[in-house]
């Protein structure tokens, strides 16, 4: 396919022919809504443009999200003044039973982006929801409402997880299949966008260079959230969304980044990038950064079925070891890795999490977490390698996040490790102790990559041979995971595009499997 920038106003017009995708969802942006008035300072041109979006449900609401951006990837063309926006919530699609509505105001502070927050609704049901300012209507969404915390009624829930969609690297055909099929929330485990670019395979390119200001990361986030194909999974389901590095920098620790050796200046592009983060997710004001700082880690729970619990792998973590210089790319070894003070989520949210699961368990616990927890010697031959930006770098918090997933498991609780980052699907057994031969205390499946490019199939070859635990892993296609919890067991299928090099592609499912209730360890059940 020759490669070709994207226009602006190809952008603008559903560059992706979204209308002929075949989905409803994916009709947003091939049928907006007829505007009828101005949109107060954006003049004629319609501002919804980045379509809408849900996420962190609860038994009696969510979060709605919207931005407005007549002009997307410059600035958002809005200019400065304090916009009004209706809202409204339906039980039905076509909007006839209004049952809750209300106005926002979106300011230039957070880039005329709305996040309201509803309340009152009734648990375990979906509804829909739009916008309205100046005459210009939105896209309509639709999501859905948990069970209440001790409703035991739910028989079955249904949810994706995926991660890693470098914009350059190919098309969102995954999120078009996300979008189509029947489940209760989406999870995104991280590098929702890319700050860097790649110079090789490039279907389509960012505009502008690396981000550090906020403008920047503004227009960086425009840019992923024009494309239809991620609005139309947006649409149909509620997000819960956490961050990796690529929201900021390449393989950074806490208030230390490889690409910038100030870490004052550092923590000013990282405030930014929280901001511009925040700005573009549907998540609660609880969630805004206060400067360089926001606390986006919690529980989230579906009635008795699920607690999931979703964690921040970068903010706190301890900073690299092992390495001769900045990168944490080569393999390494060295007694610093195992230092019982090293973290990866930090004091503050380790205690959280032992304290979560310390609690009486649901019957299913997810753990969704930026990268894999499983041990994993890289190096080939006798030699020991391991990557530093990984778990293999926190070796003592893994260990105590294993204790506490055992003693979780001593207590009747079922643990599935959701994990993202590494552009490779991997399914694993999770060994307390001995990484081989331990008890087995929970499962991971790693939920590959939207479209990001993966280690070679001789790296992921060397990883299983060396690495038992590990007992599927595959990198040559792009994808994403569905996992789905009944009171029995749990089925995680890998669904696969074939050439995310195409828009259009088709995705089927790469490979399925299952895990008993009560009895953690992987196992297949074929294509």
């Amino acid at each position: 396919m020759k490669e070709e920038r994207l226009s602006r106003r190809r952008l603008l017009c559903g560059g992706l022919a979204a209308a002929s995708l075949g989905h409803p969802f994916l009709l947003l942006k091939a049928q907006p809504a007829t505007t009828t008035g101005t949109a107060a300072t954006s003049g004629d041109r319609y501002p919804f443009t980045l379509g809408v979006a849900s996420g962190v449900p609860r038994a009696d609401g969510f979060v709605l999200w919207t931005r407005l951006a007549p002009d997307p990837l410059q600035g958002g063309g809005m200019g400065d003044a304090p916009v009004d926006v209706k809202w409204e919530v339906a039980d039905d699609e076509g909007f006839r039973r209004i049952v809750a509505k209300g106005s926002a105001v979106a300011t230039a502070g957070l880039a005329h982006s709305v996040h309201v927050e509803v309340q009152g609704l009734s648990p375990a049901r979906w509804y829909w929801y739009r916008f309205t300012t100046g005459g210009a209507r939105s896209p309509a969404g639709r999501t859905r409402t948990t069970p209440g915390d001790n409703d035991e009624a739910l028989q079955q829930l249904r949810f994706a997880f995926a991660s890693c969609q470098h914009y350059e690297q190919g098309y969102y055909a995954a999120y078009r299949d996300m979008a189509a099929q029947p489940l209760d929330f989406v999870v995104h485990l991280g590098d929702y966008i890319y700050e860097s670019s790649r110079k090789s395979h490039q279907v389509r390119r960012h505009e502008g260079g690396i981000p550090t200001q906020l403008a920047e990361f503004r227009d960086r986030y425009a840019l992923y959230k024009a494309d239809a194909q991620l609005q139309a999974a947006h649409a149909a389901f509620p997000w819960l969304v956490t961050w990796d590095d690529h929201e900021v920098a390449n393989d950074y620790t806490n208030d230390e980044s490889p690409r910038t050796a100030d870490p004052a200046q550092f923590l000013a592009i990282r405030a930014a990038a929280y901001q511009a983060w925040y700005e573009h997710m549907p998540v609660p004001a609880s969630m805004r950064p206060r400067g360089p700082d926001a606390l986006i880690y919690g529980r989230h729970r579906f009635g008795r079925m699920l607690d999931l619990l979703l964690t921040d792998g970068r903010q706190y973590r301890s900073h690299h070891v092992c390495l001769s210089g900045r990168s944490a790319s080569p393999l390494a070894d060295c007694a610093d890795r195992l230092a019982p003070e090293r973290s990866l989520f930090g004091a503050q949210q380790e205690a959280w999490l032992a304290r979560e699961l310390a609690a009486p368990p649901a019957r299913w616990t997810v753990l969704a977490q930026p990268t894999l927890l499983a041990e994993a010697d890289r190096k080939r031959g006798a030699e020991h390698g391991y990557w530093m930006d990984g778990w293999d770098g926190y070796a003592a918090a893994r260990s105590r996040l294993l204790d506490a997933l055992a003693e979780h498991k001593s207590r009747g609780g079922n643990t599935l490790v959701a994990s993202g980052d590494v552009h490779a699907f991997w399914a694993a057994d999770l060994r307390r102790g001995d990484a081989q031969q331990g008890p087995l205390v929970a499962t991971e499946f790693v939920g590959g990559a939207i479209t990001s490019e993966g280690p070679s199939a001789a790296s992921v070859a060397n990883m299983l041979s060396k690495n038992p635990q590990l007992r599927y892993g595959r990198a040559d296609r792009r994808g994403y995971a569905i996992a789905t919890l009944d009171a029995r067991g749990a089925t995680v299928d890998f669904r696969a595009v074939e050439d995310e090099k195409t828009a259009d592609s088709p995705v089927g499912t790469m490979a399925r499997f299952s895990v008993e209730r009560g009895a953690p360890g992987v196992h297949a059940e074929g294509s």
